[in-house]
C-alpha cells in the first residue's frame, strides 16, 4: 500500500478553500470524489451514495469520526478549489511511476464539455486543451481555453505547466504555429505538426515537393518509407508514410524553429461503395525512422480513440450539467485522473466501463487501481 500514503499526502497538499475549522478533512473529500468517479460516479449525488455505502472501506486509509458529507458539500467544496492547484498536485502524482520516455508520443487536441454552458449567467461552454500520452495512457495536463482566446494561444500555456521534454508532440493544422514549434524546442521536446491550408505557402511547398518526387519514385532524393495494410470491420486499410530531410528551397520552411524534415502519409481506404484516399502533410523537428513516423501520426489520435472518446461514451462527460464556480473544470480533471487510472491496470481484461463497474463491487480491485504503483 506504499502509494496510497503518497497519494493521501499529495491531496493534503490542495489549499482547503473553506476558513475556519471545518467538520470533515478536505483529503477526505478528495480521495472519496477520486474514488467514486473510478468506480462509476458522474455526479456529486452519486458520489455521496457511493462514499456512503463504502464507510468501513474508507475508514481503512481516513479519518472517518464525522463520516461522509452530503452532495451538496462535495460540489460546493470543489466549486471553490482553484483548478491551477488541483490538477498540477493530481498530475504530479500520477506521472511520478510513469515517466515521459525519448520519444514518446504527447498528443495535444482540444474537446468541448458541451454541456458546460449555461444560458441564465451567459457562460460560454468550456474548451479544454488536452495533453495524452499516448504510449504509457495517462492524462498530463490541461487547461482551459478563454472564452476570448482560441487553441492558438492556450496550447503554449499548456506547455509551460506539463512536462513534455524528451517527447515528440503531435498536434493537428490548428496548432501548426511558428510560435508553437518554438515553444516545444525550447521545452525540449520534438515536433510532429500537421499542415493545412492554414499556412498555405508551407503547405502547397510540401505538397509541391512530394507530387514531384512520388512521379520518380523518390529517385532524386533519399526518402524513409513505411507501408501497412490492414482489414477489419468490412474494409481495407493501406497506409503509407514518407519523410524528407528539409529541402532547402522549401518554401517558408525558414521559419520553423527547429525543423528538420517533411512527411505525407497517404491512407486509402477500401470499401464495397468504393475506396477513399486521404492524403495529409507534416513537419517534423527531427528524421525518424519510418515506423516512428508512421507511430506518431496515427498515435495523435489515441487522444481522440482513448482520451476523448472514453470520457464522453463511458464518463459522460458531455452530458455533464456541472457548471458553478471551477466545478466543471476540476470535475473534468477528475475523470481524466479516474480514467488514467483505469488505463493503468492491466490485471483486469475489459474495457474502462467495466473496469468502472468492477471497481465499484470490488473493494480489493479499487485498491488495484488506486493504490498499485
Amino acid at each position: 500500500m506504499e502509494r496510497s500514503t503518497s497519494l493521501i499526502d499529495q491531496l493534503g497538499n490542495v489549499t482547503d478553500p473553506r476558513p475556519g475549522e471545518p467538520v470533515y478533512p478536505l483529503v477526505n473529500i478528495l480521495f472519496m470524489m477520486i474514488c467514486g468517479v473510478v468506480a462509476g460516479a458522474d455526479d456529486f449525488v452519486a458520489i455521496a451514495r457511493f462514499a456512503n455505502t463504502k464507510k468501513d472501506w474508507f475508514a481503512k486509509f481516513l479519518d472517518m469520526t464525522h463520516g461522509v458529507p452530503s452532495h451538496d458539500r462535495f460540489n460546493a467544496i470543489l466549486n471553490a478549489i482553484k483548478p491551477e492547484e488541483f490538477e498540477p498536485i493530481l498530475l504530479a502524482w500520477l506521472t511520478e511511476l510513469h515517466k515521459i520516455t525519448n520519444g514518446q508520443v504527447i498528443a495535444i487536441d482540444g474537446k468541448t464539455l458541451r454541456r458546460s454552458y449555461d444560458h441564465a449567467s451567459g457562460k460560454a461552454a468550456i474548451h479544454m486543451v488536452s495533453a495524452w500520452a499516448t504510449a504509457n495512457h495517462l492524462s498530463l495536463g490541461q487547461t482551459i481555453v478563454d472564452q476570448k482566446s482560441n487553441e492558438i494561444t492556450a496550447i503554449p500555456k499548456l506547455l509551460e505547466i506539463i512536462e513534455v521534454s524528451g517527447g515528440l508532440v503531435t498536434i493537428d493544422a490548428m496548432g501548426c504555429q511558428t510560435e508553437i514549434a518554438a515553444k516545444i524546442i525550447d521545452e525540449g521536446a520534438d515536433y510532429c505538426l500537421a499542415v493545412k491550408g492554414n499556412q498555405p505557402t508551407l503547405h502547397e511547398g510540401i505538397k509541391a515537393f512530394f507530387l514531384s518526387h512520388l512521379e520518380d519514385d523518390f529517385a532524386r532524393v533519399d526518402v524513409v518509407e513505411h507501408h501497412t495494410k490492414e482489414a477489419a470491420h468490412g474494409r481495407i486499410d493501406e497506409r503509407s508514410y514518407y519523410l524528407c530531410e528539409l529541402p532547402e528551397d522549401l518554401p517558408d520552411g525558414s521559419r520553423w524553429k527547429g525543423l528538420q524534415a517533411i512527411g505525407m502519409s497517404i491512407n486509402n481506404t477500401q470499401r464495397r461503395k468504393g475506396d477513399e484516399i486521404a492524403v495529409r502533410y507534416y513537419i517534423v523537428s527531427k528524421m525518424l525512422p519510418g515506423e516512428d513516423f508512421a507511430g506518431a501520426v496515427r498515435g495523435h489520435w489515441g487522444i481522440e480513440n482513448s482520451c476523448h472518446w472514453q470520457l464522453d461514451v463511458t464518463f459522460g462527460e458531455d452530458q455533464c450539467r456541472i457548471r458553478k464556480g471551477h466545478g466543471d473544470e476540476n470535475f473534468s480533471t477528475l475523470r481524466r485522473t479516474a480514467l488514467s487510472l483505469l488505463k493503468q491496470e492491466k490485471t483486469a481484461k475489459c474495457g474502462v466501463k467495466n473496469k468502472r463497474l468492477t471497481a465499484g463491487w470490488d473493494d480489493s480491485y479499487m485498491e488495484k487501481v488506486v493504490f498499485s504503483p
